[in-house]
């Protein structure tokens, strides 16, 4: 690989040229066993002679930083080298604004995986049909389907979103053609899209408490006023909602991360308010595709009949979250700004994996999958529930990822300790209080592992409620906030 060196001025060329490419060996940008190019090439590239360059590198090869061999050429010694590591600048006065620097660090994907990982809203890659996809992804490069400027529509290969809107309308019962859908690079862009042409400085934004961080933290940097709205039995109370309020995000399908599924009534109560007080909801429906019981409720998009509803989707959850797919469903008022905000944000996303789900989904492969995947995790979800209700009260729920379960509120050990202890013996769950709200519980997803494993890893984490001192179920009652 070229590396490159600057030769600004013209005193010590030999000098300048040794102290580049010792710099380049100290902060790892040339690594050991690297060639470099031999000096006649060198010095033709630099325009420079060939002996000066040969001092550069005899300088070099005299400290240990370079090795030649003869017949082979010049290489970064192989012998230990202090790198002393060339600090980039700092760039101390260079700050984002307020907002950002708030903001927790982003989690990464580098740390070492524990040995029984809880942890929620992550399915199994192990379900995923690989080779299925393979072939789909090697039929979506064929020349002739790749379009001829290389560029597409911001809103998404249009046989995806035709795909999209069939399947959502038969499976979740929404109401939408293919114009009406958006393909994103997740849920996560949706929410983005979305408020970026609903969003002003000090527009008033109402979530579930507790709920989903990331959409909280990205409303604020955003710079709207952020409300927390509670959600009990029957989810986010309406009566609590904020005069003023212009848009609201919920989760009715299966609240995260409680898992209760919005009543009819105030999926009713909600819609009635948004007509009432000019406001747009945001229905993010990230995993219902996984039902275990009871007949789904409408969603809110399908009740809707003023076009206040933008409805999301995801893949992560259905799929992998390493696709990057979601897609969201916007009133034909909204559609024209979600596609501008889409192009001046990443333009269309990946037409290759859009073309190869296009036709997962047109092939019946998704809908097989989603049954497949329900019939694997009711296994794991069932030997859960069995173990939340002896030491906990479990929230209802029917579908879904992750089960929640709610701890006395007179007990005297804290559901925090308990993950503590469990993230020491290699367990991985979570405590509802990283979501907010006011009661003590733990979320617990059933995605990362397997039916093999799944009773080993509870006998663990059921020791860790022992050694932690928090034993015997929760007994206020049926779970009412």
């Amino acid at each position: 690989m070229p590396f490159h060196i600057s030769l600004d001025g013209q005193t010590d060329l030999a000098a300048r040229i040794y102290r580049q490419l010792r710099e380049g060996i100290l902060d790892g940008r040339l690594r050991t066993g690297e060639r470099l190019p031999p000096t006649r090439e060198l010095a033709r590239e630099l325009d420079v002679s060939r002996n000066t360059v040969a001092v550069a590198y005899e300088r070099l090869t005299a400290e240990g930083f370079l090795e030649s061999h003869v017949g082979r050429g010049t290489f970064v010694s192989a012998d230990p080298v202090a790198r002393a590591g060339r600090a980039a600048p700092s760039g101390a006065g260079v700050r984002p604004i307020a907002r950002w620097r708030s903001l927790p660090a982003p989690l990464g994907e580098d740390r070492p995986a524990p040995e029984f990982d809880f942890r929620v809203g992550v399915p199994d890659p192990a379900l995923f049909p690989l080779r299925t996809w393979r072939r789909l992804v090697s039929q979506a490069l064929r020349p002739s389907l790749l379009p001829p400027s290389g560029y597409a529509d911001p809103a998404g290969l249009e046989a995806l979103r035709v795909a999209i809107a069939r399947h959502i309308g038969v499976s979740r019962s929404v109401r939408a053609a293919g114009e009406d859908v958006l393909v994103t690079q997740g849920a996560q862009q949706a929410l983005d899209l979305i408020g970026r042409v609903l969003i002003e400085p000090g527009t008033r934004v109402a979530v579930e408490d507790p709920g989903y961080p990331p959409a909280e933290r990205l409303f604020t940097v955003l710079g709207a006023q952020v409300v927390k709205v509670p959600v009990d039995a029957e989810g986010l109370d309406v009566t609590a909602l904020v005069q003023g309020t212009r848009l609201i995000y919920t989760t009715p399908s299966h609240q995260f991360p409680l898992g209760t599924p919005m009543s009819l009534a105030r999926r009713t109560a909600l819609l009635a308010w948004a007509e009432r007080n000019g406001a747009v909801i945001v229905e993010d429906d990230y995993d219902s595709e996984f039902r275990f019981s009871d007949r789904p409720l409408e969603p809110l998009q399908s009740l809707d009949r003023d076009g206040r509803v933008i409805y999301v989707g995801s893949f992560s959850k259905t799929l992998l979250p390493l696709l990057r797919l979601g897609f969201l469903v916007a009133p034909a008022s909204l559609r024209p700004a979600l596609r501008q905000a889409k192009q001046l944000t990443d333009w269309h996303g990946d037409l290759v994996t859009q073309t190869a789900l296009a036709s997962f989904v047109d092939e019946g492969l998704l809908a097989r999958h989603v049954r497949k995947a329900t019939r694997e995790y009711a296994v794991r979800r069932d030997r859960i529930l069995t173990f939340l209700r002896d030491v906990l009260e479990v929230v209802p729920s029917s579908a879904g990822l992750h089960l929640c379960a709610l701890a006395d509120p007179h007990a005297t050990v804290t559901v925090d300790s308990v993950v503590a202890e469990a993230a020491r013996a290699g367990v991985a769950v979570e405590s509802l209080s990283a979501y907010g709200g006011t009661r003590e519980g733990l979320v617990i997803g059933y995605g990362l592992v397997g039916s093999d494993r799944i009773e080993e890893g509870l006998a663990r984490l059921g020791d860790c409620f022992s050694a932690a001192g928090m034993s015997g179920k929760g007994r206020s009652g049926h779970f009412s906030s």
